[in-house]
């Protein structure tokens, strides 16, 4: 019994002796937690003053001194804990070394984004086509780059797979050009097709004077004559443009008796003579 009794006086003391190192860690915990607010706070603050600060890059920076902050906050909570911090840094070293072998293609991942900040392809906001996906990018984050497709579907793209391979940015530059292709019947005016066409970019408000726009024949197909028109229009209208100009187009030449070819098929039916018996 006197030897239970001992156990639980030591237990005691040695618990009355750490309790101040708990009562610190927790204290530097919570201390810490807080700076750590403080600190991203006045960092964004600072970076938004800049007119010219990319919102991917400041998001991006945020994560980075986010996760930093917080490794350097759990090496001081385990110091005043009283745990030897350089044993405690080695362990930390060697399990992120193992973690690391473990996760290459997560580190491929986050190195993948580190380039796409620092080159910048595409930016929050533009629409793009990559790795057979299309969309308009919503976030970047560290190891993922998050898309929102027309039909307002989400995909995530590895950062990794984008950064090594082909991106089509679409709005990268502030106007786009069309390459439409309108088919006539063999039998009509080429000049007078040429002419409604020119009528039809003239009554179309999207599509920019400047380029100007090409209409040619593009050409003499099996059932048509297919003239090429190339159109100018910003990003916001260039979708509108399109379906405005192939509307416009059809009722135009329907009024000037132009035929728009479709596919089509002679089907000739012989018939044979019955044979005598």
């Amino acid at each position: 019994m006197n030897d239970f009794n001992d156990i639980i006086d030591k237990l005691s003391d040695s618990l009355l002796n750490f309790l101040p190192n708990v009562i610190k860690a927790v204290a530097i915990l919570v201390i810490g937690l807080i700076a750590i607010k403080f600190l991203r706070w006045l960092m964004k603050r600072i970076m938004n003053r800049n007119p010219d600060s990319d919102p991917t890059l400041i998001k991006f920076a945020m994560n980075i001194l986010t996760w930093g902050l917080r490794v350097i906050l759990i090496v001081m909570v385990v110091g005043a804990l009283g745990i030897e911090t350089s044993a405690f840094v080695a362990v930390l070293g060697a399990a992120g070394l193992a973690i690391g072998l473990s996760l290459q293609g997560s580190l491929s991942n986050f190195a993948g984004g580190v380039l796409i900040i620092l080159f910048k392809p595409f930016r929050v906001g533009d629409y793009i086509e990559a790795q057979g996906e299309g969309g308009t990018v919503v976030e970047i984050q560290i190891l993922y780059t998050q898309l929102i497709t027309p039909t307002n579907q989400v995909i995530y793209i590895p950062n990794g797979a984008l950064s090594n391979g082909n991106i089509t940015n679409y709005s990268k530059e502030p106007i786009r050009k069309a390459d439409l292709t309108i088919g006539v019947a063999y039998g009509s005016d080429i000049k007078q097709v040429k002419n409604i066409l020119a009528r039809v970019i003239e009554m179309d408000e999207n599509i920019l004077k400047e380029p100007a726009p090409v209409i040619r024949v593009r050409e003499l197909a099996d059932s048509a004559v297919n003239f090429q028109i190339f159109a100018w229009a910003t990003n916001e209208t260039y979708w509108q443009m399109l379906s405005d100009f192939k509307e416009n187009a059809k009722i135009e030449l329907d009024k000037e008796g132009i035929e728009i070819p479709f596919p089509q098929r002679d089907l000739n039916v012989k018939y044979l003579p019955e044979k005598k018996s």
